[in-house]
Formats: structure tokens, C-alpha cells, sequence
């Protein structure tokens, strides 16, 4: 039930999450899912069609498209689509042979103090406290996360990290929203804005990078190496914090740097394909909630938990990368399973004691998914709207 939605707002309603544009249109020879909920990629789409912004006029001038060409076009343009592609056509595709090829989580460590990765770190937050108090309710207290994500893997991966106690800070540019995906995915965070072009706010983002123990982002490969941030001069700014990043088609490949998201993903690597098949639908079905995104999230989560402990541990300082299409990759090995009972409907049993006052109104949410012995999760604090704090780390 995380993987769909854990809040259930009390007298208000979350905005949709798509855009009115976003969906599966039928070409002249197949589907291709247009992914519009941001602006820029919307106005994208709609200037290869060559049409107003209304869907009837989007699904008459996708009708007389060809698949691969609409699809190249508007990846040129700067915008998101994907045809819908079987999962045997996604295993013969350059990018599907290559994301195949990639680990899972593709680990990158070197010794804290090698040349290259000095000034020396700060004090480690975790040698600060015995493991006695490491061991008790909030495990990750103290550990700073600067968050660069948006919807939806990053985002789930460190609400999983505010759960146990770590400081999340999100960073978003000052333009963007996703409406009906905030109040979801900022509980137990902070969230600030910075625009990395303005000198000031790249200061204060330098800063704060300085402090932070990890560093969870999703920019497609390249993009923050171009706003002046590569590797190397992540760490010339901070020589030991974890970096954890994801991207949407894989790391190597043509495609490594296309935009890109679950439901995009879904229908490349052939689950849509699937899912039309099983269903005997007439179109594309992909799977009922963003599974790409919620599992690769966990896994995010996981592997900054690791990092920290590699740090701790073994003085390594460690780069994890992961992918929504390697995590699809994870999902087809399994191959098809039995089918199983649907889910009991939801019942008051299903929600955690309390209402989060979040930042819209009064919601309450579903009991957490992960246990862990001796550990105490929850969120410390609401749900809040984007850029509603400062920029700036709470005192340790």
C-alpha cells in the first residue's frame, strides 16, 4: 500500500498527479506514453505535434505519428515520451542490452583520506554515539541528508531515511512543483529552494553540501556536472559525505542521458507490454502503483545506510548509482508469479494512531512498512510545501 499512497487527507483532496495531457496515445503503428506534468516537457510534446493543449487534438495528431519517430523527436526537444516495447524488443535494444549489463547498485568506493578526496572530512556523527544509543529509537539522529530529488525514487528514499531519524533537507529550483505528490513524500523533511545558477544560492547550496553526510540526487547523468558540480568538485567541497544517485534509463547505454520516469520506464522495458497481454486489454497496462520508483527508492535508502557504515567502519567514502530500467531489469528475472489473493479492503486497522497537521490540512497516514527490532520509526515532522523553510542544517 506505500507503493501506491500513505496519506488519506481529512476533508481535502489531493490534486491529481497527472497532468491533463499525460497518457497512452495510439499511433499508426503502436502506443506511446507523452509524460507532460512538467511544463517544459509539455510545451515540448505539443510543439512536435504542432497542436493546442487539449487531448483531443493531442490524440488526433499522435494518430498519424509513427511511434519511433514522435518518440525521438520529442526526446530531442527536450521533452518525455516512450513507445510501448515488448520486453523481448527491450532485450535486443542497445539501452536494454546495456542496463542489463549494469549492476543493480553500481558501488564506487576509494580510502577517505586518498589525495584526491582531501580536505579531510568532518567528524563522523555515527563515531559519536556508543552503539548502545545508535541501537535505540533513532538510529539515523544526526545524520544530515541533502536531498536534490523529485518525483518520486529520491523522494521515497529519503522519507525512509527521515523515518529513522535522519535530517533531511530538500533542495528544489525555484519553478518547480508536483502538487499531487508533495504532501506524500515530504513528511518527516524540510523543504528549501535554491536556484544553482544565482551565485548567492550557490554559496549557500556549497555550504550545505559542506555539512551534509549524504547526498541523495537525481539528476540524469551529466546535468549537475553542467551547473559546475562534478564529481570532483562534489568532494572537493566535502570529501566524505555518501553519494547516492539514480537515474531513469541506466548509467551506460545511448540512452543514459534521456529524461525520464516510471511510467516511461514501464512501457520501454516491456511491462506495459506484459501487463496488456496478461490483462487480454486493448492497452498498454502497466502495473497499479509506480513500482519502479517506490522499489528503487528502498534501495536507495538502503545503500545510503550502507555508505554510512563503510564510512564508519572501514574509512571508505562510497558512491552508489542506481536505475528505475535496472530495477525493471530486477522485476523480469523474477518472471511471472502465481497469481495471488487481491488485497482485504482498507480498514481503520490500516492507519497510524494520530493526525499529521501537514501544511493542507489534517491527514492521517498508514502504519509504517518497516520493522525493525528495537527501533522506533515515524516522522518528527508533517508534511510541508516546497521552499517553505530556510536553507540551512538544524544544530546536531
Amino acid at each position: 500500500m506505500w507503493f501506491g499512497f500513505s496519506i488519506r487527507p481529512q476533508g481535502w483532496t489531493l490534486p491529481s498527479p497527472w497532468d491533463p495531457i499525460a497518457g497512452d496515445y495510439r499511433t499508426r503503428d503502436g502506443w506511446i506514453r507523452l509524460h507532460t506534468n512538467a511544463p517544459d516537457h509539455r510545451r515540448a510534446a505539443l510543439a512536435v505535434l504542432g497542436v493546442n493543449e487539449d487531448r483531443e487534438s493531442v490524440a488526433a495528431a499522435v494518430a498519424e505519428a509513427s511511434c519511433d519517430a514522435l518518440e525521438a523527436e520529442i526526446v530531442a526537444r527536450g521533452g518525455c515520451a516512450a513507445r510501448m516495447r515488448s520486453s523481448e524488443a527491450w532485450s535486443v535494444h542497445p539501452q536494454g542490452r546495456s542496463v542489463a549489463a549494469e549492476p543493480l547498485v553500481a558501488w564506487r568506493t576509494a580510502p577517505i583520506d586518498a589525495p584526491a578526496l582531501r580536505p579531510r572530512r568532518a567528524p563522523d556523527p555515527l563515531d559519536a554515539r556508543s552503539a548502545g544509543a545508535r541501537s535505540a529509537a533513532r538510529p539515523l539522529a544526526g545524520i544530515r541528508v541533502l536531498d536534490l530529488t523529485r518525483v518520486l525514487a529520491g523522494p521515497v528514499a529519503s522519507r525512509l531515511l527521515a523515518a529513522y531519524g535522519a535530517d533531511v533537507l530538500r533542495i528544489d529550483p525555484p519553478d518547480w512543483d508536483e502538487p499531487g505528490v508533495v504532501p506524500e513524500v515530504t513528511v518527516g523533511k524540510r523543504c528549501a529552494g535554491l536556484d544553482l545558477r544565482a551565485p548567492a544560492d550557490r554559496e549557500q547550496f556549497e555550504a550545505l553540501l559542506a555539512g551534509a553526510d549524504v547526498l541523495i540526487h537525481g539528476y540524469r547523468p551529466g546535468a549537475l556536472a553542467g551547473l559546475g558540480y562534478d564529481d570532483g568538485g562534489l568532494r572537493a567541497l566535502n570529501a566524505g559525505f555518501v553519494d547516492v544517485a539514480l537515474c531513469a534509463y541506466g548509467w551506460t547505454g545511448p540512452w543514459s542521458g534521456r529524461r525520464g520516469f516510471d511510467s516511461l520506464v514501464q512501457m520501454s522495458s516491456g511491462i506495459a507490454d506484459a501487463g496488456q497481454s496478461w490483462a487480454g486489454s486493448e492497452r498498454p497496462t502497466p502495473l497499479p502503483v509506480q513500482a519502479l520508483d517506490h522499489a528503487t527508492g528502498y534501495l536507495m535508502a538502503a545503500a545510503a545506510v550502507r555508505g554510512l557504515l563503510l564510512r564508519r567502519d572501514h574509512g571508505l567514502v562510497a558512491t552508489a548509482r542506481l536505475s528505475l530500467a535496472r530495477t525493471a531489469v530486477l522485476l523480469d528475472e523474477a518472471g511471472p508469479a502465481m497469481p495471488a489473493p487481491g488485497l482485504a479492503a482498507e480498514s481503520a486497522e490500516d492507519l497510524a494512531p494520530g493526525v499529521e497537521a501537514t501544511d493542507w490540512g489534517p491527514a492521517r497516514r498508514l502504519h509504517f512498512p518497516v520493522e525493525i527490532d528495537g527501533v522506533r520509526s515515524g516522522f518528527e515532522r508533517p508534511a510541508c510545501g516546497l521552499r517553505s523553510t530556510s536553507p540551512q542544517w538544524r544544530e546536531r
